[in-house]
């Protein structure tokens, strides 16, 4: 799933030794103080968004790693010309008395960028001291999408984001950071602190397929889903069916529910090894010998002349 979250730009200061020897690690030549203006992001937060969704503190953790080094960029176009600024350190920070709507404490990902100041940045850094350039929106992916009332993949359970189950709060919990793509300025988003641009899920799609002219894409990516939970049913089966080939001992069942849990990368590994052993086991026998030599046939001598 890939996530856009927006949240502000503030903070502007002159980097200390530390600081500068960590944006050195950057750059390809020594930097000095006076050649980049520095200023801080708060890229994302663990408090329920405008869509039900929050990432989990974990989560956030992951994210503050991945986005060290990332480059900041314009309205999430990702040209090599619209590279403008770059994240060389980054933290969680815990906001004290802050609770989320989840009810715990307030936490979010800090991160502290640099510039360079030449001519042709003198422009963005007025507009960042302006208080111009405030808003930026961060593009990052996340393994899972799980609903906090039940614990399975959101979507594909009854419960609603923004109802209140048995007094849990359901919302969808975005957990395992899986990539950190960059973080761009944009225009002032609807909320100051937190919003979230995504592409559709399942759910959204379905709704999208009641408007007018969507309903052929709608059904076309069906079709393509169906297509692929064939393929990986199938591809679950044969490794089943060889692993009893070679036996290896593993039992039916047991194999049955190992497979269950593996993508297509998993499962064509192991299709691979028990094809090999398999195929040690049961060796394919021919039964023509077209293109063997023959055996010459003994002569008998008494004709020879």
């Amino acid at each position: 799933m890939n996530i856009k979250k927006q949240a502000s730009c503030a903070l502007s200061a002159q980097p200390d030794d530390a600081e500068l020897e960590l944006i050195n690690q950057f750059s390809r030549k020594q930097l000095a103080a006076q050649e980049v203006y520095t200023f801080a992001v708060r890229l994302c937060d663990n408090e329920i968004d405008r869509d039900g969704e929050r990432f989990e503190c974990g989560t956030l953790e992951e994210l503050a790693k991945l986005f060290v080094g990332k480059t900041g960029i314009f309205d999430h176009q990702w040209t090599a010309a619209g590279q403008t600024a770059r994240l060389y350190r980054t933290e969680v920070v815990e906001e004290p008395g802050v609770l989320t709507a989840a009810g715990d404490g307030c936490r979010y990902v800090k991160g502290y960028a640099y510039v360079l100041r030449t001519a042709g940045n003198e422009e963005l850094i007025a507009q960042l001291e302006g208080g111009i350039l405030r808003e930026v929106s961060v593009g990052c992916a996340v393994e899972r999408a799980v609903c906090s009332v039940c614990g399975k993949q959101a979507g594909s359970c009854a419960h609603r984001k923004g109802e209140v189950y048995d007094g849990k709060l359901c919302y969808t919990s975005l957990q395992g950071a899986a990539d950190a793509f960059e973080w761009s300025f944009v225009a002032v988003p609807a909320q100051p602190k937190a919003g979230v641009l995504k592409h559709k899920g399942y759910t959204e799609m379905k709704e999208l397929a009641g408007q007018e002219g969507w309903a052929h894409e709608v059904e076309q990516l069906e079709k393509q889903a169906e297509l692929g939970r064939r393929y990986l049913s199938a591809l679950r089966n044969e490794v089943v069916r060889l692993n009893g080939l070679t036996g290896e001992g593993v039992d039916h069942e047991v194999m049955e529910a190992i497979a269950e849990k593996l993508g297509e990368k998993e499962l064509l590994e192991l299709r691979r090894v028990y094809a090999d052993k398999a195929a040690k086991r049961f060796p394919l026998v021919t039964q023509l010998d077209h293109g063997m030599k023959q055996q010459e046939k003994p002569v008998d001598g008494a004709f020879l002349i």
